[in-house]
């Protein structure tokens, strides 16, 4: 990565790239600098200009890959984006398990403060959950909380951070099996069992197709002095359920009062990495720094989850190359097939990433904003793919195969075992994770200094200096730090009541 231009910074990626990245606006008559000639149209910052003529039909190359190929002809210092740059026919050859890094062990053993669970896995915050099966429940979960809140059921349980009511849209009007039932159930198990809850009170309506019953009868979710149950129907309606989840919550506090923090390895931090609002410069700034991050906790036993399955097309054989084994990088692939049958059976493409914002802040293919979100998952093995929220039983990097749309990827995760997320935005996605803290970095200053008190880290400062090193180390040692209870800017604000949104497959009948 170099800047050719003191005076009109322009980054180039890659010798081989035949574009490079705008850091500041061009006008026309601004010096690319060592001898490639002067812009010819103005060029927002964080796009791309052209550095030599480019023919229509060649392909375009950015980081040194192809991220589309011109659709007319392309003079030396043009704008290059949607007018120009189409994404092609999508071909690629996938090496499979060819490259496998290796990620040195750290020296030193890390901790963070932790809620220690009978599970023996480690949560970093400590709520008391109410968990719905069905849309039917969402406003007697919502009721049940609001009460609680009102009469300060938690004033005497300081270690309990709060309760949580999750409700969502499904549950109900659908098959009662495939995959549509198996993601939901997955998801609601999953979360039930995510560390970062002290307690779980499950609250159904009572005739719905995901049935409490089924729920309760999975194996992880029998420990009735963390785990309670009850249906609407069953309890006598509204205002009883309301009434009746009162001294029920009162004794899952009890209980999730007794944990206290106490120091917990590194290696039980599982960390989603996730990018939204994704602009020119996540590529570059806030994704590799995170994958430097991401680096660092894999070297001390921890796990990173990739995910976004929509928004690695096209740079899928960057991970197959470093899967641990060859019948990984064939689990990726049979998701991207299966996301090219889902997309198509579903009258959608591939292509339709990037989004509006994605274009205005400078993608133009999801070849090139899939190339800039890989970089977040850093250089280690690739250990493991997993269908969406299936619990991750292996530690290391890994990716969970999951929609592109950010509420509904970090839920996925969550309910795999995440107990922290780490974000990256470049227009600035404003959004919280409860029970899980979410770690918001800025992709570049201009962003980073509107919305400071949504961001917790700048990571626009690294096209001016600061390493993808250094930045990398500061993202690590905060993640130790909201793990062990600082608050993140996201929770600072209230964010967390509304993002939980399970993928929904399949017809609503």
């Amino acid at each position: 990565m170099s800047v050719t231009s003191d005076t009109h910074p322009v980054l180039v990626l890659h010798a081989e790239d035949n574009v490079a990245v705008a850091l500041a606006p061009l006008a026309p008559g601004d010096d690319l600098g060592k001898g490639q000639g002067k812009v010819t149209q103005p060029v927002p910052a964080g796009h791309k200009v052209s550095r030599t003529p480019i023919s229509a039909g060649t392909n375009v190359l950015k980081y040194g890959q192809i991220i589309g190929r011109a659709t007319e002809d392309i003079p030396a210092g043009a704008h290059v984006h949607s007018h120009n740059l189409g994404m092609g026919d999508h071909k690629q050859s996938h090496a499979l398990a060819t490259e496998l890094p290796q990620i040195v062990p750290s020296e030193s053993a890390d901790q963070f403060m932790g809620y220690h669970r009978p599970s023996g896995r480690v949560g970093t915050r400590n709520y008391i959950g109410i968990l719905t099966s069905v849309n039917c429940a969402g406003s007697v979960a919502k009721f049940v909380a609001e009460v609680a809140e009102k009469t300060e059921l938690l004033k005497e349980f300081g270690n309990v951070d709060g309760i949580i009511p999750i409700t969502h849209g499904s549950g109900c009007g659908m098959s009662s099996k495939g995959e549509g039932y198996e993601t939901l159930f997955r998801t609601l198990t999953g979360y039930a069992q995510n560390p970062n809850f002290g307690a779980i009170l499950m609250i159904g309506l009572g005739c719905e197709v995901m049935q409490i019953s089924t729920l309760v009868g999975h194996e992880g979710i029998r420990d009735e002095t963390r785990f309670r149950f009850m249906t609407i129907q069953q309890t006598g309606g509204t205002r009883a359920t309301v009434e009746a989840a009162q001294p029920i919550l009162r004794e899952l506090a009890v209980e999730a009062n007794k944990a206290q923090r106490a120091p917990a390895p590194a290696s039980a931090l599982t960390v989603g990495l996730q990018c939204g609002g994704s602009d020119g410069l996540s590529g570059i700034t806030a994704n590799p720094a995170l994958g430097v991050a991401s680096d660092l906790l894999v070297a001390q036993g921890g796990t990173t989850i990739l995910s976004e399955t929509s928004e690695i097309y096209g740079a899928e054989h960057l991970l197959t190359s470093r899967a641990a084994t060859p019948d990984i990088a064939a689990a990726l692939l049979d998701r991207i097939a299966w996301w090219e049958d889902y997309t198509a059976r579903n009258f959608g493409e591939m292509d339709n990433n990037p989004s509006p914002g994605n274009k205005r802040g400078g993608l133009t293919t999801i070849l090139e904003k899939s190339l800039g979100a890989v970089a977040k998952a850093g250089a280690a093995p690739m250990n493991g793919v997993y269908l969406y929220a299936e619990p991750i039983d292996r530690p290391g990097f890994v990716f969970m195969d999951s929609p592109g749309y950010d509420p509904c990827s970090v839920t996925g995760q969550v309910a795999s075992g995440a107990n922290l997320i780490v974000f990256t935005t470049g227009r600035g996605s404003a959004s919280g994770y409860k029970p899980t803290p979410c770690i918001k970095l800025a992709s570049n200053s201009d962003m980073y200094q509107r919305m400071e008190e949504d961001m917790d880290v700048n990571c626009g400062d690294i096209v001016t200096g600061t390493t993808l090193e250094a930045k990398g180390q500061e993202i690590y040692r905060l993640m130790l730090e909201i793990a062990s209870g600082r608050p993140s800017k996201s929770e600072m604000l209230g964010y967390g009541a509304v993002e939980f949104v399970p993928w929904q497959i399949g017809a609503v009948m």
